[in-house]
């Protein structure tokens, strides 16, 4: 395997850097912004009650500013990227995992400044912050229906505050805090195999649910202290959501598949390095879902509960590969391993070792350990391929050590 080197990965990333900073600059330009649209408002019926109560709330000092959200939403995932290095020892995996964070923070971040500039909304301190001037001495006639439509010509207040509170809609908030904080979540969710082929211990769905549990919090208290209505923050949950998940399938090889989710994808070749770069001997240019000839550490999750990284322990169904380098013993090749992986459900025949061809075969399936002989059988026998011998089928080996497991 080639060392890490940091020019290479500059390279092979430079276009990613370059368009992030040109969305960030962007985004900037337009949250800085007038609003574009002319909005019109009622401000009361003829009986002089407020139409729209809702927008009638206070100005009150926000419980959290909008950049303390947003680096809340890169901080929290930052941190935990570098303390999971302990085990996955990778710059390229840190580095990589990093940038997709950010692809997801500034690609949401775009989105809804794009959608509060073009679209927006009233904030239910609207009418605190706009002041009309709508009196005996002054009463400008309305627009629409019994004119009772305004525009913001007949408010007084301070220009900027009446800008922020024509954007609503989406919340920054919101969309910011689910961006980064549910990417975390996926990221613990492939690490800690929270939804795997195990039961695994209770401490890792609460951590799966930690980050969620954040989002929500902060999306909720822009509700309690009336800078957004609930359909504010609950369109920059999805917009946040939406991003989060694409960053992460771009940068890992699944998302719930736990077979997978844990692998980062490769990228070989960009605009600033046309050569392909494979650091890793026998390996393509692209995720294949096959097995590997050979694994480097962060081919492994930061979990070595439920058989990762000690042999033999969870077995699999699906798609080729299935995820061999489970099979891989620590410190050791994957050709050392004896192992296959064969096609088919568990229980076919294909899966067992009278029917397969070679220990090269790599139908896709189900993993298989033919060597094993203290294996728990969850069926006792089974007919064979001719229907006069007999084949047995294992789960989980007995002979897995009893480590520590995390």
């Amino acid at each position: 395997m080639t060392p890490f080197r940091l020019g290479i990965w500059l390279r092979l990333h430079g276009v990613d850097i370059i368009t992030m900073a040109g969305m960030g600059a962007i985004g900037l330009g337009i949250y800085f912004a007038d609003p574009a649209p002319t909005r019109s408002f009622p401000l009361y019926f003829r009986d002089g009650n407020v139409v729209y109560p809702e927008f009638a709330y206070p100005l009150r000092k926000e419980i959290i500013p909008i950049w303390a959200a947003a680096l809340i939403a890169f901080i929290v995932p930052f941190f935990f990227f570098t303390l999971f290095q302990i085990r996955r020892r990778s710059i390229d995996d840190w580095f990589t995992t990093s940038l997709g964070l950010l692809k997801s923070l500034i690609t949401a971040a775009v989105f809804q400044v794009f959608v509060k500039w073009l679209i927006g909304g009233l904030r239910p301190h609207f009418y605190a912050v706009c002041q009309p001037r709508i009196t005996a001495g002054y009463a400008p006639s309305g627009i629409g229906f019994a004119n009772l439509m305004y525009d913001r010509s007949v408010c007084t207040g301070d220009h900027k505050q009446i800008n922020d509170s024509l954007e609503s809609m989406p919340s920054g908030h919101s969309t910011a805090a689910w961006a980064g904080l549910f990417y975390l979540a996926l990221y613990f969710n492939a690490q800690l195999k929270v939804m795997g082929a195990h039961n695994p211990a209770y401490w890792k769905m609460v951590l799966f649910f930690a980050p969620m549990l954040g989002a929500c919090l902060i999306s909720g208290a822009l509700i309690i202290d009336e800078f957004h209505n609930w359909y504010d923050v609950l369109a920059g949950a999805v917009i946040g959501i939406c991003t989060a998940i694409v960053a992460f399938r771009q940068t890992f090889a699944a998302i719930l598949d736990f077979r997978f989710n844990h692998l980062l994808l490769p990228r070989v070749t960009s605009l600033f390095h046309r050569q392909p770069f494979l650091p890793i001997a026998g390996r393509g240019p692209y995720f294949t879902y096959q097995p590997m000839p050979e694994y480097v550490s962060y081919d492994l999750p930061f979990t070595r509960e439920g058989g990762w990284g000690y042999g033999p322990g969870e077995q699999m169904v699906g798609a080729p590969g299935d995820a061999t380098v489970l099979n891989a013993r620590t410190g050791s090749s994957m050709n050392n391993q004896a192992s296959c992986s064969f096609g088919g459900r568990i229980g076919d025949n294909t899966t067992s070792p009278a029917n397969r061809a070679t220990d090269s075969d790599i139908g896709g399936g189900f993993l298989s350990q033919p060597h094993n002989t203290n294996a728990r059988f969850w069926s006792d026998q089974a007919p064979g391929p001719s229907g006069n011998e007999h084949v047995h089928r294992t789960t989980e080996a007995d002979s897995v050590p009893a480590h520590n497991m995390v």
